[in-house]
């Protein structure tokens, strides 16, 4: 037996988590927009410092490798908040909402995220391991503070699975309340 006000409540509910979610995914990469361009500002000054000055330190170079992956890493739940990742859209362009919902829903709960799940699991020691060290570049003039560039695929895995879940959740939406539930 459905309980109405019960289930009305779920998906207020479920449309909030889903609308927080988001909402942070948004921040984060407005925050990673900022990073891009610093990692542009970086590079632009290393090539100028080597080719017009013939000056060089590993470590400003190692600066702009790091956040290239610090932008890639943080910015993947943005990315895929605003559909952005690559997908095959042969079927699913041309889709309507409840048949893109089911697919997102499955690709979320049994693709993204035992993907993340996978990744975070194995990453873990590493990470952990890098900490425990204190691990620094390896390279003679390096960063030190290598194992906060590894705690990024923590991050990510954090708000890549937050975002699949709002995506999953999302899509729970569309499909219980109709095509107008996910905007």
């Amino acid at each position: 037996m459905r309980d109405g006000a019960g289930e009305w409540v779920a998906l207020r509910g479920l449309a909030a988590l889903v609308e927080r979610i988001d909402a942070l995914n948004e921040r984060v990469g407005r925050a990673v927009a900022w990073v891009t361009l610093t990692m542009a500002l970086v590079a632009f000054v290393v090539v100028i410092l080597r080719y017009v000055f013939a000056l060089g330190w590993v470590w400003m170079q190692e600066v702009y490798v790091w956040l290239h992956g610090v932008v890639f890493m943080v910015g993947a739940g943005y990315t895929l908040l605003h559909d952005g990742h690559v997908r095959v859209d042969i079927v699913y362009r041309p889709a309507n909402a409840r048949f893109k919902a089911w697919v997102d829903l499955f690709g979320s709960l049994l693709l993204l995220l035992p993907t993340i799940a996978v990744i975070a699991y194995v990453s873990w020691p590493y990470v952990v391991d890098s900490w425990l060290r204190l691990e620094e570049s390896r390279e003679a003039g390096g960063l030190p503070g290598l194992f906060l560039l590894k705690s990024v695929l923590l991050i990510f895995c954090v708000l890549m699975g937050l975002q699949g879940l709002a995506l999953a959740g999302r899509s729970l939406l569309v499909l219980v309340k109709g095509e107008d539930a996910g905007s």
